[in-house]
């Protein structure tokens, strides 16, 4: 999704902006944008990434204490400097900044190019600024066309304030808007559906998607709310909620450090994300035991359990469904957030979701979450951002403990979520210790897997591979569900078409696909190795390269991936040579393995 930022305070606010940004591109790199208010209002843009924009458009020399920035990924509208954000008004006196969907856009647009308004680009975010500057004129809105009823309270402040919250309740869908406006000495913001933290600082007061952007300046956060409606200036921030009033809102305090969010020594986040996984994996296991033992009892007692969530949060809730059957002997349902509605009518009170998120901000997760609330279901959150949408919307929250994740790239998240899964089946069965002495057990492991000599070994692997058009994975129990998480790895960072098969499926179609030299990696484990094997020799015998992934080097094997064999914890161990694996393709294909193209790392629009 994209990024915004906006600050105000003692300080300058374009440099602020432009590291705020930067920081932020893991959401969104397609355009960037500033604007900032002294005196006049000035805006600068442009197509490209914040490194080849803040030197030629010398975002750091706009002057001024208030502004605001923005990092695009576009959803509606092309990649253009038109749509590149701030928008303005007519007057170029009003700048917005927006992460959502605005789903009322196109006819909030006819009714403003009905009364005169241009618009310079075809998104749906300017119509919001057209929308402010309308009511500055004197038009009134139409009450209860958007999302946001008026409040129960009055919210007695300025002319430019009340334009705004007029303008933001005639918006429908999902959003996290910023505006300022020259001659305002403030910046006003609202969340709904999309998220929005603020940072509180000695110097002034910060507004941002996620906080990672002002960790170097302070750790003090407050989280929005849905509908939350703020307005900071140099006297403070004020809070209001469109359907509550008047309200105020806990400041909370960050753990995460700046270095966490920081590179470090490494060249890309990505690899320092693989590298952290030997710690990481530990710290998933670091849950509060009472509520373990609540979750348990839920399991136990609900009629219907569902794992919900996209992306490789679902291929974790696929692995959860074979271990809560292998291990505890439960049926569990992983169905992918965005066809969670289809599911619905199955839903009672009795029912239990767990909604799977990294960001806890995905839109097709809270959706769902939003089905099961709709049928009063138990809601189990699990999550790696603390004061997220999700961590708020569950009955139990269950926290990845991962630390910061920027890359794109999900990688030491899921293996994360992978390892709860495992717990929880686990501790169904009464066997939480026994869980937490094979995750000990799998730290040097990890760690010898994401050494620099194993990445040599994947490197020699990638210079075969990365001029291949097509690679194939396959597997079986928990390897199928290992071998979908490695071809999605693959796919979305080197771009090479990757597919994973559940390893009986061979003969049903994909063997079509095998010709003379496809490159087909199978995933073993020594309680399904010889049907997974039998399933390599059906590829060999077409003439496909078969590439293993086990703890024993088999004869049908032309390379082989040495990985310890773990049992049960196999979708972590096997997982982590593919991440290096993927991350070397991605370099060695001259691509940036951060930034994807066409993806974001927080998908926060449906």
């Amino acid at each position: 999704m994209c990024g915004i930022i906006g600050y105000i305070g003692t300080e300058e606010a374009s440099p602020i902006l432009c590291q705020g940004l930067k920081n932020l591109e893991y959401r969104g790199y397609d355009s960037v944008g500033m604007a900032t208010v002294s005196g006049g209002l000035e805006i600068r843009k442009g197509v490209g990434k914040i490194d080849d924009l803040r030197c030629r458009l010398n975002f750091e020399e706009i002057p001024g204490h208030i502004g605001i920035g923005h990092t695009r990924w576009a959803t509606h509208g092309t990649v253009s400097f038109e749509n590149a954000h701030p928008h303005a008004d007519c007057t170029k006196k009003i700048a917005i900044i927006h992460n959502g969907i605005i789903e009322n856009s196109d006819r909030l647009r006819e009714a403003l190019l009905k009364r005169g308004h241009e618009f310079a680009g075809d998104t749906d975010s300017e119509v919001i600024a057209h929308l402010i500057e309308d009511r500055l004129n004197g038009f009134p809105g139409q009450r209860g066309a958007g999302d946001g009823e008026p409040g129960t309270g009055s919210f007695d402040n300025g002319f430019f304030e009340t334009a705004c919250l007029d303008a933001f309740r005639l918006l429908r869908g999902s959003y996290a808007i910023l505006a300022i406006k020259e001659g305002e000495d403030k910046i006003v913001g609202i969340r709904k559906d999309s998220p929005l933290v603020l940072g509180l600082a000695d110097h002034g007061t910060f507004f941002a998607s996620d906080v990672s952007p002002f960790l170097e300046w302070t750790k003090k956060v407050v989280y929005l709310q849905n509908y939350d409606f703020v307005v900071a200036d140099g006297k403070g921030v004020k809070f209001y909620n469109l359907l509550q009033g008047e309200v105020s809102r806990p400041v909370d305090t960050v753990e995460w450090s700046m270095e966490e969010a920081s590179r470090g020594k490494f060249e890309h986040f990505m690899l320092k994300e693989i590298s952290e996984q030997a710690d990481t994996i530990q710290r998933a296991l670091q849950q509060d035991g009472d509520v373990i033992e609540r979750i348990v009892d839920e399991v136990k007692k609900g009629f219907g359990v569902f794992f919900v969530g996209c992306g490789s949060s679902y291929h974790a809730c696929l692995t959860g469904t074979y271990l809560l059957s292998k291990v505890a002997g439960v049926h569990v349902n992983a169905v992918l957030a965005s066809e969670f509605e289809n599911y619905e009518h199955f839903l009672t009170e009795d029912t239990l979701v767990f909604a799977v998120s990294q960001s806890g901000e995905t839109a097709d997760v809270l959706d769902a979450v939003k089905a099961a609330r709709r049928k009063k279901s138990k809601i189990i959150g699990i999550t790696n951002v603390m004061g997220s949408s999700l961590s708020r919307e569950g009955d139990e929250l269950m926290m990845m403990n991962a630390g910061p994740e920027i890359c794109v790239l999900s990688t030491k998240t899921y293996t994360s979520q992978a390892m709860l899964m495992a717990l929880m089946a686990y501790a169904l069965c009464d066997k939480h210790e026994e869980c937490v002495q094979k995750a000990k057990d799998l730290y040097m492991d990890v760690y010898n897997l994401t050494s620099k000599s194993m990445r040599v070994r994947l490197k020699d692997l990638a210079k075969e591979l990365v001029h291949k058009e097509h690679i194939y994975m396959i597997g079986r129990g928990l390897q199928y569900t290992t071998a979908l998480e490695a071809a999605l790895k693959i796919k979305e960072v080197s771009y090479i078409h990757t597919e994973a098969f559940a390893g009986g499926e061979l003969k049903h179609g994909p063997l079509a696909l095998v010709e003379k030299g496809t490159p087909v990696f199978v995933f073993v484990s020594r309680d399904n190795e010889d049907r997974i094997v039998a399933n390599a020799q059906e590829v060999k015998a077409r003439g496909g390269y078969v590439i293993g992934v086990s703890d024993w080097n088999h004869r049908v094997f032309d390379r082989w991936i040495k990985v310890p064999e773990c049992g049960d914890l196999n979708p972590i161990i096997q997982a982590i040579p593919m991440q290096i694996l993927a991350y070397e393709l991605a370099v060695q294909r001259g691509l940036d393995p951060d930034k994807p193209r066409n993806l974001a790392k927080s998908v926060t629009v449906l």
